[in-house]
C-alpha cells in the first residue's frame, strides 16, 4: 500500500532527494497501480456494519486509497486531506478525468497542528503510509476517535517499508545489494521517522477505540508474464531511487557505484530493463471502532 509507501502522506524527505513531491508523486501513483488489486481486497475487507456515505481519507497522497474506497461504496463521498498541494492538485485532476469530482474534497492540513480543520463526521476514516510520520502519535489518534462518527470505523494501514524486487544474487557484481540497501535505510529511518513498522494496535485501544479486526497482505507479484512488466520496471526504478536517498550516505563507494548502476535508466545494467524482477512487500491492517 501506498499500496508508499509516503505526504501525511507526510513522508519524511530523504536527503538528496532532487525531485521532492513530484518523484514521490509518481512513486504514489506507479504503487497504486501496482498494487490495486492488493488495495481493493484491503477495502472489501473492512469490517462494516454498513456502507458508509462520509469517508475521510488522511494522508491521501495522490489518491490511491481516495479512489479505492470511491470505487468499494458507490454512495460515499470522500474528504481527501494531505500537507501536498502538489499531491491534492494530482488526486483533483484524476477525479476530474475519472468524473468523480462532485464526490471528493481535498483539504491541504497538516495533521501535527493542536487544531484540526472541520472534516465533518464521518463513518469511516481511512489512514495508509500516513499515521507514522505523525509527531504525535498518541494525540492524533485521539484527534481521529474524535472526528470518526459513533460507531464508525477507522481503518490504519502500514507498510514496513519500501517494497523489495532483485532476487538475493543480483546485481552480479555486488550480490545482496538490495538487503544492504534496505538496512542503511532502516537505520535512517530509526531515527528520523521512529514510529514506522510501530504496532498500531495497543495505541487505538488508549486512544479509546475498540480493536475490531487485524491483517496483514502479502504481495509477491512476479513481473514476468504479468502483463506489467514495464510499469514494475517504473515502480522498481522509483522506489529504489528513493531508496537511495535514504541509505546513501551508509553506503560503501562499491555498493552506492552499483545501485547507481542499476538507477541509469538507460545504462545496460538498469533495473528497468531486467527481467527477473518480484514486487515484494507486506502491507499490516488495523481496523478499529469508537464505541
Amino acid at each position: 500500500m501506498t499500496q508508499a509507501h509516503q505526504p501525511q502522506h507526510h513522508h519524511t524527505p530523504a536527503p538528496h532527494d532532487p525531485d521532492g513531491d513530484a518523484a514521490l508523486a509518481e512513486l504514489l501513483d506507479l504503487d497504486a497501480e501496482v498494487l490495486a488489486e492488493q488495495i481493493a481486497d484491503i477495502t472489501a475487507w473492512l469490517p462494516l456494519t454498513a456502507e458508509p456515505r462520509r469517508i475521510v481519507d488522511l494522508g491521501c497522497g495522490t489518491g490511491a486509497g481516495t479512489f479505492a474506497l470511491l470505487d468499494r461504496f458507490p454512495g460515499a463521498h470522500v474528504t481527501a486531506v494531505d500537507t501536498s498541494s502538489e499531491h491534492l492538485e494530482r488526486l483533483r485532476e484524476k477525479a476530474r478525468a475519472r468524473g468523480l469530482a462532485d464526490r471528493v474534497r481535498t483539504v491541504r492540513a497538516d495533521l501535527d497542528e493542536p487544531a484540526w480543520p472541520d472534516l465533518g463526521s464521518p463513518e469511516l476514516v481511512w489512514a495508509s503510509a500516513s499515521m507514522h510520520h505523525m509527531a504525535d502519535p498518541p494525540r492524533a489518534l485521539r484527534g481521529v476517535h474524535d472526528l470518526v462518527a459513533p460507531g464508525g470505523l477507522f481503518a490504519v494501514v502500514e507498510l514496513a517499508g519500501l517494497p523489495r524486487f532483485l532476487p538475493e544474487d543480483a546485481p552480479a557484481d555486488r550480490p545482496g545489494l538490495e538487503e544492504r540497501c534496505h538496512a542503511a535505510a532502516d537505520r535512517f529511518h530509526a531515527e528520523h521517522v521512529p514510529h514506522r513498522g510501530a504496532d498500531w494496535g495497543p495505541m487505538l485501544t488508549a486512544a479509546g477505540f475498540a480493536l475490531e479486526a487485524e491483517r496483514t497482505v502479502t504481495v509477491n507479484i512476479e513481473a514476468a508474464g504479468s502483463g506489467r512488466a514495464a510499469t514494475i520496471g517504473r515502480y522498481a526504478l522509483a522506489s529504489l531511487r528513493r531508496l537511495r536517498g535514504a541509505a546513501a550516505e551508509a553506503l560503501s563507494a562499491e555498493d552506492l557505484a552499483a545501485l547507481d548502476r542499476l538507477l541509469g535508466a538507460g545504462g545496460p545494467q538498469s533495473i528497468a530493463h531486467r527481467d527477473d524482477l518480484v514486487v515484494r512487500t507486506e502491507r499490516s491492517l488495523w481496523a478499529a471502532r469508537r464505541a
